[in-house]
């Protein structure tokens, strides 16, 4: 091994005499002489991906192999998205093994070149834990990762980038290509463009400069062009600029006069929703934008005086404004269209390891990211549910190991790893900068019936983070006396130390509330003081290592109910099925929580019941309302406030190298004042960046018709049409179909009357020697339906609403195609939907003959397909299968995805873009948008 800092040959040499041989691997989830492939299940599957909105086909693979507990979701995406080699061809990876072999054997095979492992078995040992850790989805690295290593491509495992652009043009147009490359390779970059002239400055010409904001045109056009010309996704950028430039008003104002702008032509009748054919006229879309304020301004805004602007050059002020007034201009631009967001300069700084090296300008596109210019970032997120047990105890000891296993593996990476350009190649070199995080942490706090909201809910959180983090110091000061400290350590040893200390002290001060979080508090004090201790003989070998990522496709991956540090969306979820279909299930954490908070099997399942039907927990049978808090989601009828949000990331922030990629949501009667407040509570609270969305601030969205009338009080006056229902009677003479049938021994009969074209129009129903009462009430009820169904509301509808309807009389029936009934309305609107409606919307609603059926098993219809999902209740059996199984149903037809079903709970749209793949709508994930059908990102990681 080579010294990479100068010294003494009789000093290397007593170095390298106190430095251990190797790195001792020890097993902790495999058992010797035993391969984790051999200790799963395998299976085939089929894999067909379609676009929701047309049908057609985007993707297909067949005969893929996958662990049986994988989800479909998962297996199509990993599927379509990581298998390499072209589709039909020999070279197509065809099994999950396939991949994980091809990106463990890669590592392993740096290790042993670069002097990782002290012996062969310790290089096996690390391969098979690896490999454990991907094959049970405990871990995953970031998409790079997968897309690369191990093929023939550039080994590029990174996927954030800083960039550094000067005031030059060389380095303006060069700044152009930089990201132009970046966005090819599907990753995403930001920069801080403060050293560029204002409008305000004259050039040495004698001329007046452009200003920064002139070029993000330019840039903005080179990122818009890129993706429309390949990607299947917008370019994923970031601009920073300080507040302290001269056009920093310019810059605050930008986006919010573009939306102003896409009102003027929507009106006109423009298509301006994203995607849309005349959006591209819009300037500034492809970027988030974000203000750099410094402590010197948060104390003039804090004490109501000025603050000044300053030249670019020489550094004298120029310009002097009212610190509260600019300030207000940031949150009403945020409040209006969610840019810009807000990045806290000094915060940032403080926390930095190598500022001899130079400041941290600017983060990556997500806001995650932040450290030197012209770097890189490598990500690897844990699952944390993975280390829930059964009895809701948080394995904080098996926690520690995987992250040194996996903190490993990230350092190793660097050593083969390709990079975009010559610079980032050489910094990220020299300083190693990691990005390890997690992902479910929202999961994971309402399983152990913590409210996101809460002091114990933050307690864990914090103590969770500052255990990752330190354990990846501890081992980062190990591996640097293995194999060297990074470069840069020695000119920033005294700042580096610092920082350690800062980050050991904020452990110090966690209160803990329950025994979880202070099981995990003292491991983490324990791995604090020994990396301090270890650190301060070999140094680091990597300059930060932890972030908070969006874990956007690798969460679905790794079959994440939430991603990053968000909450859960809902309590109700889309879920596709084996063979084709879907339905809408309640969290599998839900009745988790419950047996947590002490409820009966009894009381879980009426209480996940009533969540399937409502959404929600109010009002829920048997549910105590301190409770309901432990189920608060960032959408529906119980939203989180946005200082939760804000709350949660300022107990995780001082236990990060990094920052935190999340959106803080506000409601649409949110005001200025609000954001202005956020803002500047996040600056108090200590944290490093944040972004707010305000919910409907946004015109170019899908779905955005009935936005309220506060939002429409510009437009001029025009026609209003007002759409009514209008009802279509049965003509006198109809045709009509009799159906005697038998549930549970009570007999009846189904009349049913037709329109001409064979849609249901009536429906009366008579149950024999019931009763005058219930033969009203039957009588009220058919006359209901029947004048829903005249009225023009779907029969499916109504099928999806009473199928599984659970009340006596219910049991077998002599319908060859209906055997047995939950109710008599369920057997009534299952044979409703046999007989009036196509095969393709029963599929959707799991209803099918006997004949239909059996061709099924029989394969004449491709992939088993069936009206339960068997994959799905054998993945959740030890969540609890009787309650889950009995909140299934199927979901509607027009649903797509868990926001287009929140949206039906909702009654109203939700801000989020469709997915350009598989036109389903995304849903937030960080500060970047993910798509659950294919994978796709709005985002970089």
């Amino acid at each position: 091994m080579t010294e990479t800092v100068g010294g003494s040959a009789k000093k290397t040499a007593a170095r390298a005499a106190a430095k251990p041989a190797a790195l001792k691997v020890q097993r902790v989830y495999t058992t010797e002489g035993r391969h984790p492939y051999d200790e799963v299940t395998w299976e085939r599957r089929d894999v067909v991906m379609t676009n929701w909105r047309d049908g057609s086909v985007n993707f297909e693979q067949r005969g893929v192999e996958f662990p049986e507990f994988w989800s479909v979701n998962a297996t199509n995406i990993v599927t379509s998205k990581y298998f390499r080699g072209a589709v039909g061809s020999d070279k197509r990876e065809q099994s999950l093994r396939q991949l994980i072999d091809r990106v463990v054997k890669t590592y392993v095979g740096a290790g042993k070149e670069h002097g990782y492992f002290g012996s062969e078995q310790d290089a096996e040992i690390f391969e098979h834990e690896l490999t454990y850790m991907l094959l049970h989805q405990v871990f995953s690295f970031n998409s790079p990762v997968w897309f690369n290593v191990g093929t023939s491509s550039p080994q590029q495992v990174s996927a954030c980038f800083i960039l550094a652009v000067d005031d030059t043009m060389e380095s303006i147009l060069n700044w152009y290509r930089e990201e132009g490359l970046i966005f090819k390779g599907g990753s995403g970059a930001g920069l801080n463009l403060s050293r560029i002239r204002s409008s305000k400055e004259l050039l040495s010409s004698g001329g007046t400069a452009s200003g920064p904001v002139s070029f993000m045109r330019g840039a903005d056009a080179s990122a818009g062009t890129i993706k429309s010309g390949g990607a299947t996704r917008r370019a994923a950028k970031m601009v920073v600029l300080d507040v302290d430039h001269p056009d920093v008003v310019e810059f605050i104002e930008t986006k919010a006069r573009e939306e102003d702008k896409i009102r003027a032509l929507r009106d006109a009748g423009f298509d301006m929703d994203l995607g849309g054919a005349d959006i591209v006229s819009v300037q500034y879309q492809n970027a988030n934008n974000s203000i750099r304020v410094s402590d010197e301004f948060m104390h003039a805004y804090e004490g109501g005086g000025d603050f000044g602007l300053r030249a670019r050059q020489t550094g004298e002020v120029i310009e002097r404004v009212d610190a509260k007034e600019l300030f207000g201009k940031l949150a009403k631009a945020a409040w209006e269209c969610a840019d810009p967001g807000i990045q806290y300069d000094d915060t940032i700084n403080d926390w930095h390891t190598c500022p001899e090296s130079g400041r941290i300008t600017a983060s990556n596109p997500c806001s995650e990211y932040m450290h030197l210019d012209n770097s890189s970032c490598n990500l690897a997120s844990l699952n944390l549910m993975k280390f829930l047990g059964d009895d809701g105890r948080f394995d904080a000891v098996t926690f520690a190991k995987a992250v040194e296993l996996i903190i490993t593996a990230m350092d190793i990476s660097i050593c083969f790893a390709d990079f975009p350009t010559e610079p980032i190649a050489d910094t990220t070199r020299k300083f190693r900068q990691l990005g390890i995080g997690y992902a479910n942490l929202g999961a994971l706090l309402m399983a152990t019936g913590h409210a996101y909201d809460s002091e114990g809910g933050r307690a864990l959180a914090a103590t969770i983070t500052s255990l990752m983090t330190g354990v990846s110091y501890r081992r980062s000061a190990e591996l640097a006396g293995i194999v060297g400290a990074y470069d840069g350590y020695k000119r920033n040893a005294t700042a580096h130390q610092r920082v350690m200390r800062k980050h050991a002290a904020a452990n110090d001060l966690i209160r803990t509330y329950h025994a979880n979080d202070a099981a995990v508090h003292k491991v983490s004090t324990e791995a604090w003081q020994q990396a301090l201790e270890i650190g301060a003989k070999n140094g680091w070998r990597n300059a930060q290592a932890s972030v908070l990522a969006p874990t956007g496709t690798i969460g679905l991956m790794m079959d994440c109910d939430t991603t990053g540090i968000e909450p859960d969306l809902a309590l109700v979820k889309f879920k596709k099925l084996v063979g084709g279909g879907s339905m809408q299930i309640v969290n599998q954490t839900v009745p988790r929580a419950l047996k947590a908070l002490g409820y009966q099997e009894e009381q879980i399942e009426a209480i996940v019941e009533f969540i399937g039907e409502h959404g929600h927990v109010v009002d829920a049978p048997g549910l105590r309302r301190e409770h309901y808090e432990v189920f608060d989601c960032a959408m529906g009828e119980r939203s989180i406030a946005p200082m939760g949000h804000v709350r949660m990331m300022a107990a995780t922030q001082p236990f990060l190298s990094g920052a935190i990629s999340k959106t803080v949501n506000m409601p649409e009667t949110a005001t200025v004042e609000d954001v202005e407040e956020i803002y500047y509570q996040g600056w108090k609270l200590g944290l490093k960046a944040l972004a707010i969305y305000r919910d409907n601030c946004k015109v170019g969205q899908p779905l955005s018709a009935g936005k309220s009338a506060k939002a429409e009080e510009k437009k001029t006056a025009e026609t209003v049409v007002e759409y009514r229902p209008v009802r279509k009677r049965l003509p006198k003479k109809r045709p009509s179909q009799t159906v005697s049938f038998t549930v549970g021994g009570a007999e009846g009969y189904l009349h049913a009357g037709s329109y001409p074209d064979n849609g249901l129009g009536e429906i009366f129903v008579k149950l024999g020697k019931q009763g005058s009462t219930l033969a009203g009430v039957m009588d009220a009820f058919s006359m209901s339906i029947s004048v829903g169904l005249q009225y023009g509301i779907p029969l499916e509808f109504y099928v999806s609403k009473f199928q599984n309807l659970r009340f006596e009389p219910a049991g077998m029936t002599d319908d060859p195609d209906v055997r047995i009934a939950t109710s008599v309305l369920d057997y009534l609107f299952r044979r409703l939907a046999l007989d009036y409606l196509p095969y393709d919307k029963r599929a959707q609603l799991g209803i099918f003959t006997a004949d239909e059926r059996s061709a099924q098993v029989a394969g004449e219809y491709g992939a088993p397909s069936s009206d339960v999902d068997l994959e799905g209740l054998r993945g959740s059996v030890e969540a609890a299968p009787a309650v889950e199984a009995a909140v299934e149903t199927a979901a509607p037809k027009q649903v797509g995805s868990s926001t287009e079903l929140l949206e039906l709970h909702l009654g109203k749209a939700a801000d989020a873009p469709l997915c350009m793949t598989c036109g389903t709508k995304m849903r937030p994930a960080g500060s970047c948008y993910l798509c659950e059908g294919c994978g796709s990102t709005s985002g970089c990681s």
